[in-house]
């Protein structure tokens, strides 16, 4: 402070300079580091922020994903799961992909459904570079109505499914590819495995009753190749299935096919040459018991045009 009373001439400044050395070098510093900041924020990042896989681009939309409009009808069945969160919708042409690298992972269940539009779908298993051990092709008349669910093997990981729609843009259809709560074939599908020489086929008729069957592939180690149908009438599919698998002992094929309504058959053919045969197993999964329990007899049905008698 300075006595009012001492005059201007009096006054004798003891502190240091604007122009003092370690003030300058203190604004050097300042200022480097808001360049070196600035040059930080515009530098390219680097090739392992690039390297992720599909489920890394999609996973901050998937997980506040409720539910696929729509596409609920292949989460309201009993072989399926009652949450739509990781339910992807796929476009037409369009690739998703899956990647389990644990080893831990030994099965997988893909679920595929529409909101009504048929289905047409290429899926394969991918394990290490060009090596396609399990791949298939799906078609379904009606995605909702009859959707698709099948348990793919995943041995010694890491293992990537991948799902391709090679349906036009106008039929999209979801997808779910999930390691938990897999179904698994039952006691009574295991037990009936019946052999199926090459280039034979077997059919299996089922009841009006039954909702949907399970159906079990596998070989003795030999490469499996077969072709699922749903029929419902004369050679009317409803539902098809062409599966590849370069070892049918280590990697089985197991699906549960939707039956509703009446006239149901599931037709199997082993595509492979008579050196390749395998077996096979198709048995009731679900059965709806209430579904004849209002029938009366005579009530309304209307036999040999008794109609007003």
């Amino acid at each position: 402070l300075v006595d009012p009373s001492t005059s201007p001439s009096d006054v004798v400044f003891t502190g240091e300079s604007p122009l003092d050395p370690s003030i300058t070098m203190f604004f050097r510093a300042v200022i480097c580091a808001l360049a070196l900041g600035v040059a930080t924020a515009f530098t390219a990042p680097t090739r392992s922020a690039w390297t992720m896989s599909t489920n890394d681009l999609y996973q901050g939309s998937v997980a506040t994903q409720t539910a696929v409009p729509g596409y609920g009808g292949a989460l309201s069945r009993g072989c399926m799961r009652e949450t739509a969160e990781s339910t992807i919708l796929v476009q037409g042409g369009s690739l998703r992909t899956w990647s389990y690298r644990s080893p831990l992972v030994e099965q997988v269940q893909v679920v595929l459904s529409t909101e009504g539009r048929p289905l047409d779908a290429d899926i394969e298993l991918w394990h290490g570079p060009d090596n396609t051990p399990c791949k298939m092709r799906v078609y379904v008349e009606n995605g909702q109505l009859r959707p698709f669910s099948a348990v793919i093997d995943t041995p010694r990981g890491p293992n990537t499914v991948a799902i391709r729609n090679i349906g036009q843009i106008e039929f999209p259809f979801a997808a779910d590819v999930y390691a938990n709560d897999v179904e698994d074939p039952s006691e009574e599908c295991i037990a009936s495995s019946a052999t199926i020489q090459g280039g034979a086929l077997r059919t299996y008729p089922f009841d009006t009753l039954v909702d949907s069957v399970e159906v079990l592939l596998k070989t003795d180690g030999r490469p499996l190749n077969a072709r699922i149908e749903l029929l419902q009438g004369p050679n009317n599919n409803k539902e098809v299935i062409e599966l590849y698998t370069e070892d049918g002992f280590d990697r089985p094929f197991f699906c549960i096919l939707e039956t509703p309504g009446s006239g149901n058959v599931v037709r199997i053919v082993n595509t492979a040459p008579v050196e390749f045969p395998m077996t096979a197993a198709v048995v009731p999964h679900s059965i709806n018991e209430n579904m004849g329990a209002g029938a009366v007899l005579g009530g309304d049905v209307v036999i040999g045009g008794d109609l007003g008698w």
